[in-house]
Protein backbone atom coordinates (compact mmCIF):
# COMPACT_ATOMS: atom_id res chain seq x y z
CA UNK A 1 0.00 0.00 0.00
CA UNK A 2 1.40 2.83 -0.86
CA UNK A 3 -0.36 5.90 1.03
CA UNK A 4 -2.10 5.31 4.27
CA UNK A 5 -3.56 8.47 7.17
CA UNK A 6 -0.33 7.45 9.20
CA UNK A 7 1.31 9.94 6.21
CA UNK A 8 -0.62 13.19 7.34
CA UNK A 9 1.80 15.29 9.07
CA UNK A 10 -0.28 17.59 11.23
CA UNK A 11 0.19 21.63 12.00
CA UNK A 12 1.56 20.67 16.11
CA UNK A 13 3.97 17.90 15.05
CA UNK A 14 5.03 19.96 11.91
CA UNK A 15 5.99 23.10 14.95
CA UNK A 16 7.78 20.62 17.43
CA UNK A 17 10.21 19.57 14.07
CA UNK A 18 10.53 22.28 12.28
CA UNK A 19 13.55 24.22 13.58
CA UNK A 20 15.37 27.22 12.22
CA UNK A 21 18.55 25.92 13.14
CA UNK A 22 18.30 22.97 10.94
CA UNK A 23 16.07 24.87 8.43
CA UNK A 24 18.46 28.18 7.77
CA UNK A 25 21.61 25.80 6.68
CA UNK A 26 19.07 23.62 4.06
CA UNK A 27 17.62 26.40 2.74
CA UNK A 28 20.97 28.41 1.56
CA UNK A 29 21.78 25.32 0.27
CA UNK A 30 18.27 24.86 -1.73
CA UNK A 31 18.78 28.73 -2.86
CA UNK A 32 22.24 27.83 -4.19
CA UNK A 33 21.12 24.69 -6.19
CA UNK A 34 18.21 26.54 -7.53
CA UNK A 35 20.18 29.16 -8.86
CA UNK A 36 22.77 27.11 -10.53
CA UNK A 37 19.85 26.22 -13.04
CA UNK A 38 21.40 22.37 -13.15
CA UNK A 39 18.31 20.41 -14.04
CA UNK A 40 19.78 17.31 -12.14
CA UNK A 41 19.59 19.53 -9.16
CA UNK A 42 16.36 21.88 -9.13
CA UNK A 43 13.49 21.46 -11.24
CA UNK A 44 10.80 24.06 -9.81
CA UNK A 45 8.82 26.45 -12.96
CA UNK A 46 7.68 29.57 -12.07
CA UNK A 47 4.23 29.38 -9.38
CA UNK A 48 0.73 28.85 -11.54
CA UNK A 49 -2.19 30.69 -10.16
CA UNK A 50 -5.65 30.78 -10.61
CA UNK A 51 -7.81 33.10 -10.16
CA UNK A 52 -10.55 32.93 -7.02
CA UNK A 53 -12.37 35.91 -8.46
CA UNK A 54 -15.62 35.52 -6.44
CA UNK A 55 -13.30 35.66 -3.17
CA UNK A 56 -10.99 37.76 -3.98
CA UNK A 57 -7.77 35.48 -3.93
CA UNK A 58 -5.65 33.13 -5.67
CA UNK A 59 -4.56 29.15 -5.98
CA UNK A 60 -1.07 28.77 -5.95
CA UNK A 61 0.55 25.43 -7.59
CA UNK A 62 4.45 25.22 -6.41
CA UNK A 63 5.69 21.79 -7.76
CA UNK A 64 9.49 21.31 -7.28
CA UNK A 65 11.93 18.00 -8.01
CA UNK A 66 15.23 17.36 -6.18
CA UNK A 67 16.57 14.41 -8.82
CA UNK A 68 19.92 14.34 -7.06
CA UNK A 69 18.51 14.58 -3.62
CA UNK A 70 15.00 11.95 -4.64
CA UNK A 71 12.81 14.69 -3.37
CA UNK A 72 9.21 15.43 -5.30
CA UNK A 73 7.03 18.42 -3.78
CA UNK A 74 4.52 20.27 -4.24
CA UNK A 75 2.63 22.88 -2.22
CA UNK A 76 -0.99 23.80 -2.64
CA UNK A 77 -1.80 27.48 -1.27
CA UNK A 78 -4.31 29.90 -1.49
CA UNK A 79 -3.96 33.42 -0.68
CA UNK A 80 -6.26 36.43 -0.76
CA UNK A 81 -6.79 40.25 -0.43
CA UNK A 82 -8.35 40.66 2.51
CA UNK A 83 -10.42 43.79 3.84
CA UNK A 84 -9.52 45.65 6.89
CA UNK A 85 -10.70 44.15 9.64
CA UNK A 86 -11.12 40.54 8.62
CA UNK A 87 -11.06 37.54 10.35
CA UNK A 88 -9.84 35.25 7.61
CA UNK A 89 -6.61 34.24 7.08
CA UNK A 90 -5.06 35.20 4.08
CA UNK A 91 -3.30 32.52 3.27
CA UNK A 92 -3.97 28.72 3.72
CA UNK A 93 -1.29 26.10 2.71
CA UNK A 94 -0.84 21.98 2.42
CA UNK A 95 2.44 20.37 1.25
CA UNK A 96 2.57 17.11 -0.48
CA UNK A 97 5.73 14.81 -0.48
CA UNK A 98 5.48 12.05 -3.45
CA UNK A 99 7.77 9.42 -4.59
CA UNK A 100 9.41 10.55 -7.71
CA UNK A 101 9.80 6.45 -8.75
CA UNK A 102 6.77 5.31 -8.16
CA UNK A 103 4.40 8.63 -8.18
CA UNK A 104 2.98 7.94 -4.77
CA UNK A 105 1.82 9.75 -2.22
CA UNK A 106 4.31 9.65 0.85
CA UNK A 107 2.90 12.35 3.09
CA UNK A 108 0.45 15.25 3.03
CA UNK A 109 1.40 18.11 5.50
CA UNK A 110 0.03 21.39 7.13
CA UNK A 111 1.84 24.13 4.74
CA UNK A 112 1.26 26.99 7.13
CA UNK A 113 4.07 26.19 9.28
CA UNK A 114 6.18 25.19 7.01
CA UNK A 115 5.41 28.58 4.97
CA UNK A 116 5.82 30.68 8.01
CA UNK A 117 9.06 29.04 8.63
CA UNK A 118 10.68 28.98 5.58
CA UNK A 119 9.34 32.53 4.21
CA UNK A 120 11.32 33.96 7.57
CA UNK A 121 14.17 32.04 7.21
CA UNK A 122 15.03 33.05 4.04
CA UNK A 123 14.29 36.82 4.74
CA UNK A 124 17.19 35.84 7.77
CA UNK A 125 18.98 34.40 4.92
CA UNK A 126 19.14 37.63 3.18
CA UNK A 127 19.74 40.24 6.06
CA UNK A 128 22.89 37.89 7.23
CA UNK A 129 24.26 38.66 3.67
CA UNK A 130 22.91 41.99 3.26
CA UNK A 131 22.46 43.84 6.55
CA UNK A 132 25.88 45.92 8.01
CA UNK A 133 27.34 43.84 10.97
CA UNK A 134 26.84 46.61 13.61
CA UNK A 135 22.76 46.55 13.15
CA UNK A 136 20.70 47.49 15.98
CA UNK A 137 17.63 48.42 14.78
CA UNK A 138 14.93 45.94 13.40
CA UNK A 139 11.66 47.39 12.01
CA UNK A 140 8.85 45.21 11.07
CA UNK A 141 5.80 46.24 9.08
CA UNK A 142 2.74 44.05 9.60
CA UNK A 143 1.20 42.02 12.64
CA UNK A 144 0.34 38.63 10.65
CA UNK A 145 1.72 34.91 10.88
CA UNK A 146 4.46 36.16 9.16
CA UNK A 147 5.40 39.25 11.77
CA UNK A 148 5.68 37.06 14.37
CA UNK A 149 7.45 34.49 12.41
CA UNK A 150 9.75 36.73 11.22
CA UNK A 151 9.99 38.00 14.46
CA UNK A 152 10.64 34.80 15.97
CA UNK A 153 13.52 33.96 13.62
CA UNK A 154 15.30 37.57 13.44
CA UNK A 155 15.56 37.68 17.00
CA UNK A 156 16.84 34.11 17.82
CA UNK A 157 19.70 34.58 15.12
CA UNK A 158 20.42 38.30 15.62
CA UNK A 159 20.91 40.78 18.33
CA UNK A 160 19.08 43.75 17.85
CA UNK A 161 18.99 46.10 20.68
CA UNK A 162 15.55 47.70 19.34
CA UNK A 163 12.93 46.20 17.84
CA UNK A 164 10.36 48.57 16.32
CA UNK A 165 6.57 47.26 14.49
CA UNK A 166 3.56 49.31 12.85
CA UNK A 167 -0.34 48.12 11.57
CA UNK A 168 -2.72 49.88 9.95
CA UNK A 169 -4.20 49.42 13.34
CA UNK A 170 -2.71 51.26 16.13
CA UNK A 171 -4.86 48.49 18.32
CA UNK A 172 -3.06 45.24 16.76
CA UNK A 173 0.56 47.01 16.81
CA UNK A 174 0.32 47.53 20.50
CA UNK A 175 -0.95 44.17 21.04
CA UNK A 176 1.64 42.23 18.92
CA UNK A 177 4.39 44.73 21.04
CA UNK A 178 3.10 43.63 24.27
CA UNK A 179 3.27 40.06 23.05
CA UNK A 180 6.34 39.86 22.08
CA UNK A 181 7.87 41.91 25.02
CA UNK A 182 8.77 45.18 26.77
CA UNK A 183 11.85 45.89 24.49
CA UNK A 184 9.34 46.37 20.99
CA UNK A 185 8.04 49.10 20.52
CA UNK A 186 4.44 49.42 18.64
CA UNK A 187 4.55 53.23 16.32
CA UNK A 188 2.11 55.42 14.99
CA UNK A 189 2.71 55.60 11.54
CA UNK A 190 5.18 53.84 8.94
CA UNK A 191 7.89 57.00 8.93
CA UNK A 192 8.28 57.02 12.36
CA UNK A 193 8.84 52.78 12.28
CA UNK A 194 11.56 52.95 9.56
CA UNK A 195 13.71 56.41 9.98
CA UNK A 196 16.88 55.14 11.39
CA UNK A 197 16.10 51.47 11.44
CA UNK A 198 19.01 48.83 10.15
CA UNK A 199 16.56 46.23 8.56
CA UNK A 200 13.18 46.73 7.93
CA UNK A 201 10.66 43.65 7.07
CA UNK A 202 7.28 44.49 5.58
CA UNK A 203 4.93 41.71 5.78
CA UNK A 204 1.95 43.62 4.89
CA UNK A 205 -1.22 42.77 3.15
CA UNK A 206 -0.62 45.96 1.57
CA UNK A 207 -1.63 46.52 -1.98
CA UNK A 208 -0.18 49.59 -2.65
CA UNK A 209 3.28 51.20 -1.65
CA UNK A 210 3.58 51.64 2.34
CA UNK A 211 7.40 51.88 2.52
CA UNK A 212 8.89 55.18 0.95
CA UNK A 213 12.88 55.28 0.16
CA UNK A 214 12.62 58.87 1.43
CA UNK A 215 12.43 57.65 4.74
CA UNK A 216 15.26 54.20 4.67
CA UNK A 217 18.53 54.99 5.88
CA UNK A 218 21.24 54.29 3.22
CA UNK A 219 22.48 51.16 3.87
CA UNK A 220 19.45 49.38 5.53
CA UNK A 221 18.49 46.33 4.58
CA UNK A 222 14.85 45.42 3.05
CA UNK A 223 13.02 42.19 3.41
CA UNK A 224 9.80 42.62 1.19
CA UNK A 225 7.18 39.48 1.68
CA UNK A 226 4.11 40.80 0.97
CA UNK A 227 2.63 41.96 -2.20
CA UNK A 228 2.89 38.78 -4.22
CA UNK A 229 1.01 39.92 -7.43
CA UNK A 230 1.84 41.60 -10.43
CA UNK A 231 -0.34 44.83 -9.51
CA UNK A 232 0.03 44.23 -5.83
CA UNK A 233 2.78 46.80 -4.11
CA UNK A 234 4.92 47.24 -0.83
CA UNK A 235 7.74 49.37 -1.95
CA UNK A 236 7.35 53.02 -3.82
CA UNK A 237 9.47 53.60 -6.89
CA UNK A 238 12.15 55.79 -4.65
CA UNK A 239 12.83 53.30 -2.91
CA UNK A 240 13.13 50.64 -5.63
CA UNK A 241 14.58 52.78 -8.13
CA UNK A 242 18.13 53.58 -5.26
CA UNK A 243 18.71 50.21 -3.74
CA UNK A 244 20.11 47.50 -5.43
CA UNK A 245 17.63 44.52 -5.49
CA UNK A 246 18.41 41.19 -4.50
CA UNK A 247 15.18 38.26 -5.16
CA UNK A 248 14.45 34.64 -4.90
CA UNK A 249 14.08 33.96 -8.67
CA UNK A 250 14.40 36.27 -11.24
CA UNK A 251 11.75 34.61 -13.39
CA UNK A 252 8.99 34.79 -10.38
CA UNK A 253 10.18 38.01 -9.82
CA UNK A 254 9.76 39.24 -13.48
CA UNK A 255 6.56 37.85 -13.45
CA UNK A 256 5.04 38.02 -10.09
CA UNK A 257 6.39 41.01 -8.46
CA UNK A 258 4.59 44.17 -8.69
CA UNK A 259 7.37 46.32 -6.86
CA UNK A 260 10.23 45.00 -9.72
CA UNK A 261 7.02 45.44 -12.67
CA UNK A 262 5.93 48.25 -11.71
CA UNK A 263 8.71 50.23 -10.93
CA UNK A 264 11.17 48.79 -13.49
CA UNK A 265 14.18 48.31 -11.37
CA UNK A 266 16.35 46.09 -12.10
CA UNK A 267 17.28 42.49 -10.58
CA UNK A 268 20.73 42.69 -9.53
CA UNK A 269 21.29 38.98 -8.14
CA UNK A 270 19.02 35.80 -6.83
CA UNK A 271 20.09 35.42 -3.65
CA UNK A 272 21.33 31.73 -4.59
CA UNK A 273 23.96 33.39 -6.51
CA UNK A 274 25.30 35.27 -3.44
CA UNK A 275 25.38 32.70 -1.32
CA UNK A 276 27.19 30.45 -4.63
CA UNK A 277 29.61 33.53 -4.53
CA UNK A 278 28.66 34.56 -8.27
CA UNK A 279 27.48 38.32 -7.23
CA UNK A 280 28.35 40.14 -4.37
CA UNK A 281 26.55 41.37 -1.87
CA UNK A 282 26.90 44.85 -1.23
CA UNK A 283 26.21 44.97 2.40
CA UNK A 284 27.50 49.28 2.37
CA UNK A 285 24.31 49.62 -0.37
CA UNK A 286 20.98 50.09 0.53
CA UNK A 287 19.75 46.31 -0.48
CA UNK A 288 16.07 45.24 -1.41
CA UNK A 289 15.10 41.46 -0.92
CA UNK A 290 12.04 40.72 -2.59
CA UNK A 291 11.10 37.35 -1.48
CA UNK A 292 8.54 35.78 -3.41
CA UNK A 293 8.53 32.15 -2.60
CA UNK A 294 10.20 29.27 -4.26
CA UNK A 295 9.06 25.70 -4.43
CA UNK A 296 13.12 24.46 -3.78
CA UNK A 297 12.35 26.17 -0.27
CA UNK A 298 8.59 24.34 0.39
CA UNK A 299 10.41 20.91 -0.77
CA UNK A 300 13.82 21.37 1.48
CA UNK A 301 11.63 22.11 4.37
CA UNK A 302 9.03 19.57 3.50
CA UNK A 303 11.50 16.40 3.81
CA UNK A 304 13.09 17.77 6.92
CA UNK A 305 9.86 17.49 8.35
CA UNK A 306 9.58 14.03 6.64
CA UNK A 307 13.04 13.01 8.07
CA UNK A 308 12.60 13.82 11.59
CA UNK A 309 9.14 12.60 11.36
CA UNK A 310 10.21 8.70 9.59
CA UNK A 311 13.12 9.18 12.74
CA UNK A 312 10.51 9.90 15.66
CA UNK A 313 7.99 7.30 14.68
CA UNK A 314 10.52 4.49 14.32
Amino acid sequence: MFFSLHSLIWEHEVCSLLKYGELIPRLETALGKFSNRDSAEVIQPVRTTVPLQKHSGFLGVMPCYMENEGILCTKLVCFYKRPTGSTLPSTQATVMLLDPEYGNVKAIMDGDVITGMRTAAVSAISAKLLMCPDAEILTILGTGKQALSHYNVFTEVFSFKEVRVWSRSKDKAEAFAQSLGHHVTACESVEEAVRGADVIVTVTRSTVPVLSGQWVKPGAHVAAVGACRPDWRELDDTLMKQAVVYVDSREAAVTESGDIILSGAEVFAEMGEVINGTKPAHREKTTVFKSLGLGVEDAASAQLVFDKWKSKAM
